[in-house]
């Protein structure tokens, strides 16, 4: 069964297909048709003005240099138009969210405390110093699960997570170290 397409949307073909054959003032009349609803899908789907325009931008330049792939037996130009910028807007999001993942894991993986917040938390300049000693001694395996269990209020389970290690790995890495700062600290008195 043919499909019945209205004047405007025979319109919009012919444009892309002139596009197609470089000319500027079909694809300025195509633009002006499309850009809009373009937009406005763009915006249903990054759910930002700022983003959705840059989409819109991209697509329309998109149209421009890819318009020769447009057959309107398949097609409609709207058609054709919009799935390129639902594909983009789609990417669009796909990609900040693999970002921000990215930079939300990065800063888990990079968690770096300066144990001296630990000393500064200890009464008495005495108790202090032999505490800094002691973990220091530690190493850092040891010392940064402990800190940030014990001084931060993190759970094993967010400690693991903070480190990127198993939350078994550092279960017994606070054991280990709790037993040899206990005992660095008991030697000192």
């Amino acid at each position: 069964m043919p499909r019945h397409r209205s004047a405007a949307d025979e319109r919009l073909d012919r444009y892309l297909t002139e596009t197609a054959h470089g000319s500027e003032e079909a694809f300025a009349k195509l633009y002006d048709g499309l850009s809009g609803s373009v937009r406005g899908l763009a915006l249903r789907v990054v759910r930002d003005a700022s983003q959705a325009e840059e989409v819109a931008q991209e697509v329309m330049i998109e149209v421009w240099r890819t318009a020769a792939r447009f057959h309107p037996e398949r097609a409609s130009a709207k058609t054709w138009v919009f799935a390129l910028a639902h594909h983009r807007a789609v990417d669009r999001v796909r990609s900040a969210q693999a970002a921000s993942e990215r930079e939300r894991k990065a800063a888990l993986c990079n968690i770096e405390r300066p144990f001296d917040m630990v000393a500064e938390l200890v009464e008495g300049r005495d108790e202090q110093l032999r505490l800094y000693r002691c973990l220091a001694a530690l190493g850092r395996e040891l010392r940064v699960p402990l800190v940030l269990a014990y001084y931060e209020g993190l759970t094993y389970e967010e400690v693991a997570r903070a480190l990127c290690k198993p939350a078994g790995t550092v279960k017994t890495r606070m054991r280990t170290g709790l037993h040899r700062l206990r005992k660095c600290l008991e030697a000192g008195e």
